[in-house]
């Protein structure tokens, strides 16, 4: 069990707390990582884009004209994809792009990236962030302490002075411990978890 020391937003060490191994100290494995990222990315494409195909251009009811003696070629509609206005051969249309990862698998992914954190030496734990209103700040003036320029806040609960604190700070984002995702994990530099949500962390991923 390694042990990582518990801060306050002063950079004062208040505790001590043991990560389990088989959450932050496992063998990196590349695969699992990519497949986490891919389906983390194919799952926010919006999948909205779309073209007119033959059926839904309007008009076109009828023959433009008749089929022998005009020398021309043959044609049935004014929306065929070879005329001018006509419909989109092949062009997209609304689908779902999302993909699923079984549960061992996700799981084993994040294990992953939160050991490569540890191992790094970019994860730091603190015991709470207070924060009585919007304080941008205060925010910045905590991660300077801890020499932090990039990071990824995971809290345990919804934290709404927090979340909009660090709206107007750039490459800080902050994150509930339920919807922690291994592109989050690599996109961003380092990793602060407040101390209960880490214990919630620990215990989501060994149940």
């Amino acid at each position: 069990m390694a042990t990582l020391a518990v801060y306050n937003i002063g950079k004062q060490k208040v505790a001590d707390l043991e990560l389990d191994d088989r959450i932050f100290d496992v063998e990196v494995n590349p695969a699992l990582l990519y497949e986490g990222v891919r389906t983390y990315l194919a799952s926010q494409r919006r999948g909205t884009a779309a073209t007119k195909n033959k059926a839904l251009v309007r008009g076109g009811g009828a023959k433009p004209y008749r089929q022998k003696g005009t020398g021309r070629a043959r044609a049935g509609s004014r929306r065929s994809p070879l005329w001018r206005g006509g419909g989109t051969i092949f062009g997209p249309m609304p689908r779902d792009y999302s993909l699923s990862l079984p549960k061992k698998v996700k799981r084993g992914a994040l294990r992953i990236a939160l050991s490569l954190k540890r191992q790094e030496g970019k994860l730091t734990i603190l015991d709470q962030i207070p924060l009585d209103g919007f304080k941008t700040r205060e925010v910045k003036e905590m991660l300077g302490r801890f020499q932090i320029e990039e990071a990824l806040i995971v809290t345990d609960e919804k934290n709404v002075f927090l979340e909009r604190s660090v709206q107007n700070i750039p490459g800080v984002k902050v994150l509930r411990y339920n919807r922690l995702n291994v592109y989050d994990l690599l996109h961003y530099d380092h990793l602060i978890f407040l101390q209960s949500a880490i214990q919630k962390v620990q215990g989501g991923l060994l149940s």
